[in-house]
């Protein structure tokens, strides 16, 4: 039973541990956690059920290391920890934007084994996937249990990471604004704001599996629900004359430049 230790306390790292919490490939006896905060620690500690140990002998016997420390603290202080305490087995797994593999490599060590991970922001739901890259050191198999444990997993060549970081982690905010946008045109079109938010959602669920189940693309689906001169041709007709399309491919690029730009900035 691989055990768990996070440094660091963040949103993200009681994300993942909340839901592994739930999951029953994972217990909680494997988690546990350290952080400048003690307070915060002790809050993650009892809420969660994670073991109370010290933060040295927790990190001494770690299968897994996870930095989930700002980008902004003192990356280089918590690699100086991992060297001197834990075991030379023990695999990094780094959640931190903006740090290549490289980089940590230099604190690490050559022989270290090591992942950068990109987490899903979804990971109550199961749902989305986390980017990983591995070193040369770092096995799938072993990491496996623990990324499916927050959601799904997509094992990426480091080139791509910050293309999917714009693309996949910051996906959920493009389909927050298309279902707000949808649901104030049912609204603005007459219906009450609770009927337009259950069509919306159903609609999204209906549509997505509606893909998955006939494999076929989303023109071929566009094709065989419009009519010649139909109702939904009408309104495709005026979504195809705005700035939908250009206006969402504009804002993904955004999202991929800034992450580049900040990985290129540490």
């Amino acid at each position: 039973m691989a055990h768990i230790h996070f440094i660091g306390a963040g949103q993200m790292a009681e994300a993942i541990i909340r839901a592994a919490h739930v999951n029953p490939a994972l217990t909680d006896a494997q988690f546990s956690i350290e952080d400048i905060d003690a307070e915060r620690v002790a809050t993650l500690t009892h809420t969660y059920s994670l073991p109370a140990q010290t933060p040295d002998t927790a990190l001494a016997e770690a299968d897994l290391v996870v930095i989930a420390v700002r980008p902004q603290d003192d990356i280089p202080a918590v690699a100086q920890r991992i060297n001197q305490l834990a075991s030379a087995h023990s695999t990094v797994i780094s959640i931190v934007a903006g740090v290549t593999l490289a980089q940590l490599t230099a604190l690490l060590g050559e022989t270290r084994a090591i992942a950068r991970v990109i987490p899903n922001t979804l990971t109550d739901t199961g749902y989305g996937y986390s980017g990983v890259t591995l070193n040369q050191h770092a096995q799938a198999e072993k990491l496996d249990a623990f990324f499916t444990a927050f959601g799904k997993v997509l094992y990426l060549e480091e080139r791509l990471i910050d293309v999917f970081t714009g693309f996949g982690v910051a996906g959920p905010n493009y389909i927050y604004c298309f279902i707000e946008s949808l649901t104030d045109a049912g609204v603005l079109a007459g219906l009450p704001r609770p009927l337009a938010t259950k069509v919306v959602q159903e609609n999204l669920l209906g549509a997505v599996e509606m893909l998955r189940l006939s494999g076929k693309h989303p023109r071929q689906l566009l094709d065989i629900n419009n009519s010649p001169a139909g109702v939904g041709m009408h309104g495709l007709y005026e979504l195809n004359n705005s700035d939908f399309a250009s206006g969402l491919q504009r804002s993904v690029l955004a999202a991929v430049k800034r992450t580049t730009a900040l990985a290129n900035s540490r």
